[in-house]
């Protein structure tokens, strides 16, 4: 019963593994044989035998009988006289089995075994959740809170492993403690020596296509596709949706009775604006829907460049481009269009309008880069603006915007 108090020895730390009874006996088997062959040099006239069931396991050896005079004796052959001390009647010739106890390979082979299974075992589980997550990959997962970092948060799962959340994964608004429970999809698995390192993301365009499935019935269920996602993580997105059975209003499902079921998607992602939108093939009509709110007047396209001239009246202008630009660069993504925002009843020259960039020399370029973050790129356009909703609309002074109008006059009267 020596080898199989050993076993259990081996094996205490079992319990505390995804490991079955099998895979265990399988590792021991391997590990065993390693053992022999350092000890012996071969491990080919070993058997091993495993009872998975009892959990207990014996080492058999085999070896040829020869003359004891025989001086090229190696570990495949045994002198007649050991032979006898086994079986008295033994011959020259033939083969003996004999038993190996663990314990005559000595203290320092036990101990090597032991670190070797270890290891083997560490080995197994990392290859397991290294499996186990490379096939979750891309899709929505929940973990706890367990230490949060300056540049990371580590996650624990239910199972004890940890994931990683890094800072540019996270949503600018996240804020998280120990014990929150976080929701995102596992974006990679990459192996950090031999442990497996799993990256989280809430930022992914994936991520808020997944929650739509999740969600809303229809999406799951394949009545609504999902086209196109693009988002700027935690201010804006645009979801641009189609469905197969024209009685189904895709974006009315989506959102629901006034917003009650995107509200809890909204939410998720730190209150991210989220606009909706009906997919079509028709680009004019698919850039006219990804500028909503805005009204667009009409659209010249160049197919061989992928731009588009987006001609709207002046007062739809800052609605097209959005605070901080969000608007027309997600409309651009979603669309693969290039989109120039031009005033209606402009032309691309702008007449004797003078591009506020021109006024560089007198007008600091975050100033100017303000009034072009509300749409406001040209001198005539700043100067047909109320000074109180240029303060409202943006994060200047109403001095400053005093001075740059005084500037931008005096370039018309002169």
């Amino acid at each position: 019963m020596e080898n199989l108090a050993l076993i259990d020895s081996f094996s205490e730390f079992k319990d505390d593994k995804l490991i079955d009874r099998v895979t265990l006996m399988a590792i021991l088997e391997d590990v065993f044989r390693n053992a022999l062959k350092k000890k012996f040099g071969s491990d080919e006239n070993f058997d091993i035998i495993i009872n998975p069931d009892k959990g207990d396991m014996e080492i058999w050896q085999r070896r040829v009988i020869v003359a004891d005079d025989d001086l090229d004796l190696d570990h495949l052959e045994i002198t007649l006289t050991d032979a006898r001390k086994i079986e008295p009647d033994f011959e020259i010739g033939e083969e003996v089995s004999e038993e190996v106890k663990l314990v005559d390979l000595g203290r320092r082979a036990i101990l090597a075994l032991r670190q070797n299974l270890i290891s083997k075992i560490h080995e197994h589980d990392n290859t397991n959740l290294y499996k186990q997550f490379k096939d979750l990959i891309g899709e929505i997962y929940t973990a706890e809170v367990h230490h949060v970092r300056p540049r990371v948060v580590i996650l624990l799962d239910d199972d004890g492993n940890e994931i990683v959340l890094p800072k540019e994964k996270q949503i600018p608004s996240d804020f998280f403690r120990k014990g929150d429970n976080v929701r995102g999809i596992i974006e990679s698995v990459e192996l950090k020596g031999n442990k497996p390192q799993i990256i989280m993301s809430r930022t992914s365009e994936l991520f808020l296509e997944k929650l739509f499935e999740q969600e809303i019935p229809e999406v799951f269920d394949g009545l609504i596709m999902v086209k196109k996602v693009v988002r700027i993580p935690g201010e804006k997105a645009k979801v641009a949706v189609d469905s197969y059975d024209d009685r189904i209003d895709p974006v009315g499902a989506c959102v629901g009775m006034k917003g009650s079921r995107i509200h809890g998607i909204v939410r998720e992602l730190g209150n991210e604006n989220i606009d909706v939108i009906n997919f079509t093939d028709n680009i004019q009509l698919l850039i006219t829907r990804a500028l909503s709110p805005a009204k667009v007047s009409s659209i010249k396209i160049n197919e061989e460049t992928k731009r588009a001239e987006v001609f709207l009246k002046l007062e739809e202008v800052s609605k097209a481009i959005g605070r901080g630009g969000h608007n027309i660069r997600l409309a651009g993504q979603l669309t693969g269009y290039e989109l120039d925002v031009i005033r209606e009843g402009s032309t691309v020259e702008n007449d004797d309008d003078v591009e506020l960039t021109e006024f560089s020399d007198e007008i600091d370029a975050w100033i100017i880069e303000e009034f072009a973050k509300i749409g406001l790129d040209t001198a005539r356009s700043i100067l047909g603006q109320n000074v109180n909703d240029l303060v409202r609309r943006t994060d200047l002074e109403e001095e400053t915007i005093l001075d740059v109008m005084r500037i931008l006059k005096e370039e018309f009267e002169g």
